[in-house]
């Protein structure tokens, strides 16, 4: 059996394909990935034996390069990415009996799986991509929402026009060119009626919060074993735990002196400080022995060593912190972040900054609710919660539903 897995984004939407594609493979499935051609992801990919099909623009250009400074028009990139669909992901996915979509508005990708006749299956790994009645759809390029309407139920209905008007033209008119009608509402038939929701249900409970079929199979964790760096090691075993704080793939751009804030409130509270530079390319402030700058690294391995980690809100990053009971304050940018910053204070686990833009002192408020052994002893309960088979429930899940479609071989 041949699976293909597509998406579009940064780590966090890469990572967790490969975490599935892992388990795929080891229940006997052929796995490849259709990614951003970004070098990380290319480096993540080969380092589980995954094949990487690259596909779109890089991504860290766009979020960090004269791209981003630029606001590329999102209108052509949709386009851009429709037809990369339609071309590229066409291309991977012929012999394959499945294909299943994640990432930024995977247009085209159900399209490709209809002309060649496999099973389709669309996956978020985070809730705010489906329409529900009891919060706001996602911000997103191309058309604001008006300032006057607040009823949900309305701005769903124009967030699906605000996406057709993104891009239905490109896709209705690759589909007519492979022999496919046009579709009326293209959100609508990229989610279908049964998306996946690849999200853990102690961190993200999600049942009567839709009126669509929503599976949940829990988060699809990527097992790994890298060993910490021996200069990680050394500075762990210097001192009492550190507080990291790293921002994943936000460039922090409204938040230039970040690096010093963050820092100056995690020695303001007596702790050590271990720095990920990330997208926003974090450094060290000075030569003090008490803070230690790294780039990318095993969360799993580092954050339960830690006294709490300082982060932008990712899923990923979210739930790899609570799986290792680790404290967190979750400093929200965009999309889903806030969501995961209420969920994080909502439970217990630590502390939702108010806003993107953190400062000395509210910082400070914050890490100091994060840093009680009341958070600390929550954290370490939430942690025994946490699902880990998420991605061996939606291999066997995809696997059990293509074999049911699948005709029988004649003798």
């Amino acid at each position: 059996m041949r699976v293909l897995l597509s998406t579009y984004g940064s780590r966090g939407d890469v990572e967790p394909l490969a975490g599935l594609a892992v388990r795929l493979r080891e229940l006997g499935a052929e796995v490849r990935v259709c990614a951003p051609p970004d070098e990380e992801f290319a480096v993540l990919l080969a380092g589980v034996g995954v094949p990487l099909v690259p596909f779109g623009p890089s991504v860290r250009a766009l979020v960090t390069g004269m791209a981003a400074r630029s606001a590329p028009d999102p209108f052509r990139l949709a386009a851009e990415l429709v037809a990369a669909r339609f071309d590229t992901l066409a291309a991977a996915a012929e012999g394959c009996d499945a294909l299943v979509a994640t990432g930024l508005m995977p247009a085209g990708a159900r399209s490709v799986a209809e002309k060649l006749g496999i099973r389709y299956v669309y996956a978020c790994f985070q809730p705010f991509e489906l329409p529900s009645p009891h919060y706001p759809p996602p911000p997103r390029p191309g058309r604001p929402f008006p300032a006057d309407v607040t009823d949900n139920r309305v701005l769903w209905n124009l967030d699906a026009e605000r996406v057709n008007a993104l891009y239905r033209a490109a896709h209705d008119g690759h589909r007519a060119s492979i022999g496919l009608p046009p579709v009326d509402n293209v959100r609508d038939h990229v989610f279908t009626d049964q998306p996946w929701l690849a999200a853990d249900p102690a961190l993200c409970p999600w049942q009567g919060r839709t009126s669509l079929d929503v599976v949940q199979t829990g988060a699809w964790i990527l097992p790994d074993e890298r060993p910490l760096p021996a200069e990680v090691e050394a500075f762990l075993d210097a001192g009492a735990p550190p507080v990291y704080v790293g921002f994943g793939s936000m460039p922090m751009r409204a938040s230039t002196d970040v690096a010093q804030v963050a820092i100056e409130a995690i020695r303001a509270q007596g702790r050590r400080v271990l720095v990920g530079r990330g997208w926003a390319d974090l450094a060290r402030i000075d030569d003090r022995d008490d803070c230690l700058a790294v780039g990318e690294i095993n969360q799993q391995a580092l954050f339960g060593r830690v006294a709490a980690v300082v982060h932008h809100g990712g899923a990923g990053t979210t739930t790899a912190a609570a799986r290792a009971g680790a404290p967190q304050v979750v400093v929200p940018q965009i999309v889903d972040q806030p969501y995961w910053a209420g969920r994080v204070a909502e439970l217990g686990i630590g502390a939702a900054h108010d806003g993107p833009t953190p400062t000395l002192d509210s910082l400070s408020a914050a890490l100091g609710t994060a840093l009680t052994p009341e958070t600390r002893a929550r954290a370490k309960a939430v942690a025994g919660t946490i699902r880990t088979d998420g991605a061996t429930v939606a291999a066997e899940l995809l696997l059990e539903a293509v074999s049911r479609e699948k005709p029988p071989v004649s003798a």
